[in-house]
């Protein structure tokens, strides 16, 4: 029905009462950003995560359900261009998280991390209606960057002052870090 803000998910004909708060969301995105996680542990944990009773679901529905899960996370949208999947990331929930609830909190006219409960559509209306302001100049500069646009001069100061704030850190999983390591160490002729 139009207007209604899903509470459970219909997977191969059967109601699964899922946890729609907008926390939820963002732990499992914590998850699929973690590079120490296989894509499978990542998608065993958004399920886990998402689905109240992740448990019963019968191997034959899992790719079902992590389908519907992921149309859930991307606010209902069924027809997302593959193009956006494959883009250099522009916005990281965990590293602009300051800048996003400041934002969110700005649109929705009050704390929404002190709310006992907030529906992850609903967070993300909040999260599409916001205007300009830093998250958004990050962002922008961010896109620029990563299409290889020059910056306005305004743009180029900030980002001389801001590289903290808008430069992805890379996360790397232990092992890539140890390659990395050892490589900078080869390079540094310390080895």
């Amino acid at each position: 029905m139009i207007g209604e803000l899903p509470t459970s998910l219909n997977v191969n004909g059967v109601e699964r009462a899922i946890r729609s708060d907008y926390r939820v969301a963002l732990l499992i995105f914590h998850a699929l950003n973690n590079p120490e996680l296989s894509d499978w542990e990542k998608a065993i944990i958004m399920l886990d995560c998402l689905y109240e009773n992740a448990k019963e679901i019968p191997s034959d529905d899992i790719e079902e359900a992590i389908n519907k899960a992921v149309w859930f996370l991307d606010g209902g949208v069924t027809d997302r261009e593959t193009k956006y999947r494959s883009a250099k990331k522009v916005l990281d929930w965990e590293q602009d998280e300051q800048m996003i609830f400041s934002a969110v909190n700005k649109v929705a006219g009050k704390e929404v991390r002190a709310l006992e409960y907030l529906h992850w559509w609903t967070f993300l209306g909040y999260f599409n209606e916001i205007g300009e302001g830093l998250l958004t100049t990050v962002i922008n500069i961010r896109q620029k960057k990563n299409k290889g646009k020059k910056l306005e001069k305004y743009e180029q100061e900030f980002y001389r002052e801001n590289k903290h704030l808008i430069d992805i850190k890379e996360k790397l999983s232990a092992e890539e870090q140890a390659e990395k390591e050892r490589l900078l160490k080869l390079l540094n002729g310390e080895v």
